[in-house]
């Protein structure tokens, strides 16, 4: 029996496991909007396609899952790039699928005709214009099978109206095979042994974890490796709650604004190894300092990742949990007293914290480390936290422990403001059951705010921080520190009323304006079970600290 495009779509997205999707509907994929209720699956209408986009990132930062949204062409293509160019940086499987005109009228300029392949190929990890209907599940197949082998990453996939409406045979692939497109997933064994020796001979060694940990699910194997071996480990922002940060080897977060003993760990070590990581230039400060005096190795499902920015002495190319299984193997038929063999490093590493922990004042004006500090603490850790970008985004990285994969979702590689409200949705929608949190600031809260139309429509009870200092925080911060507080354009004089508008959506709005109110605020807010907006008035010219200037070596930080 022939089936239309649409149905051909839906049904291939059921038989992938797709069980929700977000999007916007209009005029050149109607066809597939008039078919979505025939189908188990469900359509979250969020009220931008950038949000759709970051919905689905956040559902598949959240569940491990590839993430899918759908909108129309032109415009509603257009909307959604900022959204594949922050899961893009960040390794994210999504599969976006944009309306196009006919094909009859690709390149006729059409009304709401834009060329999405050409404008989105620097950022996909794959594209596809389906001109023909008999490629459209074929064609489907594959972008799945793209967005999440390997390192993951979005792919695109173009509908003409005349390819959704058309017809033909249902026939969907049991498998794929790309012969131009075959990650590696096993290690090198004579690679994985060389950088194993370094290890056993290391006096300072130290392990650099990043994104690739968690996209892999190796967080078990790498707490087995650290633990074994008495390795101390140090996460990137995108790869905090692949170790847990509450655990006595942890050193938190490196780099631009890492804690004091993380930098210095990577300054002084004698063996870096880089797991799952793209020393991204915020995590090395000047190249020519980062773990000068250290042999380096580097393990990496993306050969393209590895000597790109920093030279490496042992590069391992394959998925991160296969190696650090191996290198684990290796480790049992070790035997040693790796704990008192390295005694005087890690002693070194806890002076370091107790010389200069994260630390700051709570007097009478509200501090926003307090407030996520307190999050931490009234959540005990169980929650799913997304985050807006800026000085938001970094307190909520030095003050909230994470402590199991998948808990934190933020914009690492693009930092996108607006990101964090639509990708606590996704995650919601993923786990109904969950606490998830969005930590944002006054002015990236508002770069998606009509948000709050979609969690009032689902009844979703997404918490909302906002951490209200009346700036563009980080921008302000480096106009302070660098360019003797010309605060230009960075003063937020006209926000809204967040409590007024919160009521205005059909959802709840606390305020707290004293350090006592901020405890009651967030225990309120978790005992309603419905979205809540907290605004806290916080300390206007707060800075994060540690601070490594742009440029500098990491040893080079601003402390205060």
């Amino acid at each position: 029996m022939k089936r239309t495009g649409a149905q051909i779509l839906l049904e291939s997205l059921r038989l992938e496991g797709v069980d929700t999707v977000f999007g916007f509907p209009g005029g050149m994929v109607i066809d597939i909007y008039n078919e979505l209720p025939n189908f188990p699956i469900r359509h979250i209408l969020v009220r931008h396609e950038q949000a759709a986009v970051h919905a689905a990132d956040g559902y598949a930062r959240s569940s491990g899952r590839v993430g899918v949204c759908l909108v129309t062409s032109g415009p509603g293509a257009t909307n959604t790039v900022t959204g594949i160019a922050t899961a893009y940086m960040d390794s994210i499987p999504l599969v976006v699928f944009t309306g196009q005109v006919p094909t009859r009228l690709i390149g006729n300029d059409a009304f709401q005709e834009a060329d999405i392949i050409g404008i989105t190929r620097p950022c996909t990890k794959h594209s596809y214009l389906v001109k023909d209907i008999k490629d459209l599940a074929r064609t489907v197949k594959e972008a799945f099978y793209i967005a999440q082998k390997g390192r993951p990453g979005p792919v695109l996939v173009d509908l003409p109206k005349d390819v959704i409406a058309g017809s033909t045979e249902f026939n969907y692939p049991e498998s794929v095979h790309i012969k131009s497109y075959n990650p590696t997933y096993k290690g090198h064994r004579g690679q994985i042994q060389k950088a194993f020796k370094l290890i056993l001979k290391a006096n300072k060694p130290l392990i650099y974890a990043g994104g690739g940990v968690i996209s892999s699910g190796a967080s078990e194997e790498l707490i087995a490796l650290a633990k074994t071996l008495s390795i101390p480990v140090t996460n990137t922002l995108m790869g905090l709650g692949g170790f847990p940060g509450d655990h006595e080897l942890s050193l938190g977060m490196l780099g631009m604004h890492g804690t004091y003993r993380a930098n210095m760990a990577v300054t002084n070590c004698d063996l870096l190894i880089a797991v799952g990581a793209r020393f991204d230039d915020r995590v090395t400060g000047k190249v020519d300092d980062f773990a000068s005096s250290a042999k380096i190795v580097h393990i990496d499902i993306d050969p393209t990742s590895v000597s790109k920015s920093i030279r490496v002495d042992i590069p391992i190319v394959g998925d991160v949990k296969d190696v650090l299984r191996e290198l684990n193997k290796l480790a049992k038929e070790e035997k040693g007293d790796w704990r008192g063999l390295r005694k005087e490093w890690l002693d070194q590493i806890f002076q370091w914290k107790s010389t200069y922990p994260l630390a700051y004042k709570q007097k009478d004006i509200i501090k926003p480390q307090y407030v996520v500090e307190k999050i931490y603490e009234i959540t005990r850790g169980d929650a799913i936290i997304s985050t807006e970008v800026g000085q938001n985004q970094m307190w909520t990285a030095q003050y909230y422990h994470f402590t199991r994969p998948r808990t934190l979702l933020t914009s690492g590689g693009l930092g996108t403001m607006g990101y964090g409200f639509p990708a606590a949705i996704g995650a919601q929608i993923a786990f109904p059951k969950k606490t998830v949190i969005d930590i944002a600031g006054d002015g990236s809260i508002q770069m998606n705010i009509q948000e709050l139309a979609t969690v009032a429509q689902y009844n979703l009870p997404v918490k909302i921080v906002i951490l209200n200092n009346g700036y563009l925080g980080m921008v302000r911060q480096w106009q302070g520190l660098f360019y003797n507080k010309c605060y230009s354009q960075t003063s937020l004089d006209a926000s809204p009323d967040f409590i007024k508008l919160a009521e205005a959506y059909g959802v709840v709005g606390l305020r707290a304006t004293k350090p006592e109110e901020v405890v009651p605020t967030i225990e309120k807010a978790l005992s309603i079970s419905k979205a809540v907006i907290m605004e806290f008035i916080v300390e206007k010219e707060e800075d994060v600290y540690p601070m490594v200037p742009a440029g500098a070596p990491l040893r080079e930080m601003l402390l205060a």
